[in-house]
């Protein structure tokens, strides 16, 4: 059975986490990623370390952070900084389907590698650039990094405890959800060309993504003209929707509608609270949250969290541990769902373990091509398969320092 994406030829000339997110995916629905790099150093995360993975040897290593963004790749190594290298990249786009870019505006356009450029050789290109505050604007040329735009963007201001300071998200998820998002935009341009025959120019920003993701949060500003407050691992419009400790470890429970509140009390053994006027509805909980809580909390530190965990799931309450890191990849669902899957980084070593793609196709399922590539491990493929090169031009090329390709 074909993949989704079977013969979709994707130029990659993104680095770091935005764009290499969104081309991971494309990869993993069956779509070939040339993935063009730095010779010599490649994708910024090939050294955003440790931990690294070793390879064949001790001097081959893989950055964990570069791992989780570029399986089934393949990597060319081009400087295209020179003529001769950006001749090649541009040869190379004139059969691609998508190219997919994050440098800085108008950077690329220096190099007569825009979409403006591009796009009169490939008509039926669809050209995404990915960047922190968009190709216009007064942010246009400002450097974008996550943390930056998730400060920006509103996201820090809801996160944390209330009488602490702004917090980051723990994974930068202003560029995972603008890879996600250059994803959806991709396809569905790629659906509209088979009407009109035609590529098109897609301009994604940091910024924009994360104000789009605000959600809630935005919209309750938006509606009610009040600055959301944090709540650290409370929910602004619901209650009780938060951790609680036990007297053994932390749990949450969600408690999103007034049936499951009344039995989550009657658990507690405080069951009149589902029938007292300040907390039988959501809205009334929500306006006397604190009030409600210490009745909550003081009765849940009584009990131990295995026990609690096991009265709640009896009630259909939607609840769970606070799981580490060992535990969430030991978890038997985790286990049973495929989460994990294991890739081989060279011939004759030893697997190593990736997160998986969580997409399930019934006549489709993912197919996990190759590993996270080595650097410059598809040069000569590449180049003598779509270029047509001569070994000895291939050659040439690495003797003048405008490819390399990974050593044996």
């Amino acid at each position: 059975m074909k993949a989704c994406l079977d013969s979709l030829r994707v130029l990659d000339l993104s680095r770091i986490l935005a764009g290499p997110w969104a081309t991971q995916l494309l990869a993993d629905l069956g779509a070939e990623v040339i993935k063009i790099e730095r010779p010599g150093e490649g994708d910024d995360t090939r050294g955003w370390g440790p931990p690294f993975v070793v390879g064949k040897d001790a001097g081959d290593v893989f950055a964990a952070y570069y791992l989780a963004a570029n399986r089934g790749k393949k990597s060319v190594t081009i400087d295209f900084s020179k003529p001769e290298g950006r001749d090649l990249v541009t040869e190379l786009a004139k059969s691609c389907d998508v190219v997919v870019e994050n440098f800085k505006v108008g950077g690329l356009k220096r190099l007569g590698l825009d979409y403006e450029a591009l796009s009169a050789l490939n008509p039926r290109l669809i050209y995404c650039s990915i960047s922190g505050f968009g190709q216009t604007g007064p942010y246009k040329d400002k450097p974008g990094y996550d943390l930056l735009v998730q400060a920006m963007g509103g996201l820090m201001s809801i996160t944390g405890a209330a009488d602490g300071e702004p917090m980051k998200v723990g994974v930068a998820v202003a560029d995972i959800f603008t890879g996600l998002y250059a994803t959806v935009a991709i396809l569905a341009s790629l659906n509209e060309r088979r009407t009109s025959g035609l590529g098109q120019h897609i301009d994604l920003a940091l910024l924009d993504v994360q104000i789009a993701t605000l959600a809630n949060a935005g919209m309750n500003y938006l509606a009610s003209g009040k600055k959301p407050q944090r709540h650290g691992n409370a929910h602004a419009n619901i209650v009780p929707y938060q951790a609680f400790a036990t007297r053994d470890g932390h749990i949450v429970a969600a408690v999103g509608n007034d049936a499951q509140f009344a039995r989550f009390v009657a658990i507690l053994g405080v069951s009149e609270l589902s029938s007292d006027p300040k907390f039988q509805r959501n809205a009334d909980r929500v306006r006397n949250r604190a009030e409600l809580l210490s009745i909550l909390i003081s009765k849940i530190r009584t009990w131990s969290k295995a026990e609690l965990l096991r009265a709640l799931d009896g009630e259909k309450i939607p609840a769970g541990p606070i799981n580490e890191m060992n535990e969430v990849f030991e978890d038997p669902h985790v286990v049973a769902r495929g989460l994990v899957v294991e890739q081989h980084l060279h011939d004759g070593g030893a697997a190593t373990k990736l997160i998986g793609n969580p997409i399930r196709f019934s006549r489709t399922p993912i197919e996990y091509g190759g590993a996270p590539p080595r650097l410059g491990a598809h040069t000569e493929e590449i180049l003598r398969r779509d270029l047509s090169m001569a070994v000895s031009e291939v050659n040439r090329l690495e003797e003048q320092g405008i490819v390399s390709k990974n050593r044996a």
